[in-house]
């Protein structure tokens, strides 16, 4: 058995290290072992990365083996099914979509078991993101179909944040802006915010920025109003109240856009860092009009303002259009098992995969 690790410090460099069979894993009576079957594989697993001091994700799944110290292991979305059980509410079979390491096994605590979900009740896991350590079951959802099962992994915690921050700048009212710029346009969670706005008339316009490699495929979405590649910022109108959602971490970018854009940039909501080679400190006036956005917390707000039901009912329908939309342009990519992913790793940190594929790791 094994485990996909990378060195904290310098995350593009990864390895694959042995890990005891699932019939040698010791477990307590209250535990489970389930054996990873697929998962995606996006630049949003690299901001797991980058922030995985800031937010703790290396926390979540510690690196295991020899030689450990300083390496982590990148929190991955995908499905799991138990193999071995000592909880008789979840038995063998069963199987979990959330938040795993890329390997083999993964050994879980459940608690808070109910028909269609479950939390990872594991000590070293009680202090960080309560999201994250929530499973759904999903054989117990009605009309589960495996099928669906690459769009759910990949699009799902992509989509659910577009949601979120669509959700969250109107009830901004969008700054009081007439324009939103969107930096690092051909993400998947770009798009999905830029499906989410192109559907919503009271939305302002907005504005894609991409590289000029995907600036193509950006346009051919359909989703973006306007779309500027990086060298072209200078063309975007400077007297537009403006608010931006930066999925790239571009300090350089982002200093661009606040001198020009001056008492016109109304905010920034800082969400991902596909650029973190540019990553860098703000200035003072980034400091005052920005934010970090995370996706957990707004979730959390409003599945006690909604309900469990009403959130997933709003949520519910946004991710199947949203989904809809996205097929029309995305295509799956099947990586073989660990092996295939410690090839194509440093691929996906320095964004060299395609912006319409999506990669799929089957274990």
């Amino acid at each position: 058995m094994a485990q996909f690790q990378v060195n904290q410090k310098k995350f593009t460099a990864g390895r694959i290290v042995d890990t005891p069979a699932a019939a040698e894993i010791q477990i307590g009576d209250d535990e489970i072992v389930v054996k990873i079957d697929r998962f995606a594989y996006t630049s949003n697993n690299v901001t797991y990365a980058v922030a995985g001091d800031m937010i703790g994700y290396w926390k979540f799944f510690p690196a295991v083996a020899d030689q450990s110290e300083g390496m982590g292991v990148i929190p991955v979305w995908g499905f799991a099914d138990v193999v071995r059980s000592n909880v008789a509410d979840v038995p063998v079979g069963d199987r979990l979509f959330g938040y795993f390491p890329p390997a083999t096994h993964l050994v879980m605590r459940p608690t808070a078991v109910a028909a269609h979900r479950l939390v990872d009740g594991s000590t070293h896991r009680s202090a960080l993101p309560a999201g994250y350590n929530l499973y759904r079951r999903v054989a117990a959802e009605p009309g589960y179909d495996q099928a669906m099962d690459n769009s759910r992994m990949l699009l799902w915690p992509l989509h659910m944040t577009s949601f979120c921050l669509w959700d969250a700048l109107q009830d901004k009212s969008w700054y009081g802006a007439e324009r939103v710029i969107i930096l690092s346009a051909s993400s998947k969670t770009s798009l999905g915010l830029a499906y989410a706005l192109h559907a919503d008339p009271e939305a302002p316009k907005v504005v894609g920025v991409t590289s000029a490699r995907n600036a193509d495929m950006v346009i051919a979405t359909g989703l973006y109003e306007e779309t500027v590649t990086y060298d072209q910022l200078d063309q975007l109108d400077a007297t537009t109240d403006t608010v931006i959602v930066d999925m790239s971490g571009n300090a350089e970018v982002l200093k661009s856009l606040y001198t020009s854009l001056g008492d016109h940039m109304k905010y920034c909501i800082n969400v991902g860092i596909t650029h973190w080679g540019n990553a860098g400190g703000k200035d003072e006036m980034l400091s005052q009009r920005s934010e970090f956005f995370f996706a957990p917390s707004h979730m959390q707000r409003r599945m006690k303002e909604w309900g469990s039901a009403g959130f997933q009912e709003k949520t519910g329908d946004f991710l199947k259009n949203s989904a809809a939309t996205t097929s029309k342009w995305l295509s799956y990519q099947i990586i073989d098992g660990l092996d295939g992913l410690a090839a194509i790793h440093e691929d996906v940190c320095h964004g060299k995969i395609a912006a319409d594929v999506g990669l799929i790791v089957q274990m």
